[in-house]
């Protein structure tokens, strides 16, 4: 049974543009889960807010680079660690590069590859996601931090994401090719992107496992 980790920020944890979180089956992994079925096992570890590697002083405890080392030895073994993050770190008190934020993704697939899982542990796969776009109205979004800048960054992120997982032979996806952002917040994923971007996922995944 493969054991897949889903490492990222709010659209992974699910949170409803209405409010609260959609429901395990509509969010992307669990839709994940319910397509692939029992003979893999898919892990949530979404949180609103996380960076890949950056240090957040208005929202603290966000940074990708801290948890993901707890995560990895928390949920061994693993086999496929996903990583769908980018967003958050596009929020204007940053003032980061799409290059900057593509770099952060790549060490923290690094940080999969060389982390200490023990003897008795296999070292897991790494598949990057390119976050979906920022929607073009995030400026009067209630979730505040980004400007129109977040606009075209987004736009720029997933050929870079696609080119460091060509150089480390890495798993890729563009979320942004199935997934995007409702029109109510400009940020998160209404129940047919979540759907959509399972469907998408699992075909890679049952790829990589075939």
């Amino acid at each position: 049974m493969p054991n897949i980790l889903c490492f990222g920020d709010s659209n992974t944890f699910g949170t409803n543009p209405s409010g609260g979180r959609w429901p395990r089956d509509v969010r992307w992994p669990g839709a994940l889960q319910q397509r692939l079925g029992p003979e893999y096992y898919v892990i949530e570890e979404g949180l609103g807010g996380r960076t890949t590697v950056m240090e957040d002083t208005l929202e603290p405890d966000k940074n990708g680079r801290r948890h993901l080392p707890v995560a990895l030895r928390s949920h061994r073994p693993l086999d496929l660690v996903i990583i769908m993050l980018g967003t958050n770190d596009m929020k204007h008190r940053f003032s980061l590069l799409s290059a900057d934020i593509a770099k952060g993704a790549a060490e923290l697939g690094t940080l999969v590859e060389s982390y200490p899982y023990g003897p008795a542990y296999p070292v897991p796969r790494v598949m990057l996601i390119s976050p979906i776009l920022i929607g073009e109205d995030i400026e009067h979004s209630p979730y505040t931090g980004f400007t129109a800048q977040a606009i075209e960054t987004s736009k720029q992120l997933a050929p870079l994401y696609r080119d460091v997982c060509a150089a480390r032979g890495w798993l890729y996806l563009d979320a942004a090719r199935y997934a995007s952002p409702s029109e109510r917040d400009s940020l998160h994923m209404e129940a047919e992107s979540h759907l959509a971007l399972a469907e998408a996922v699992e075909q890679t995944v049952r790829e990589a496992f075939a």
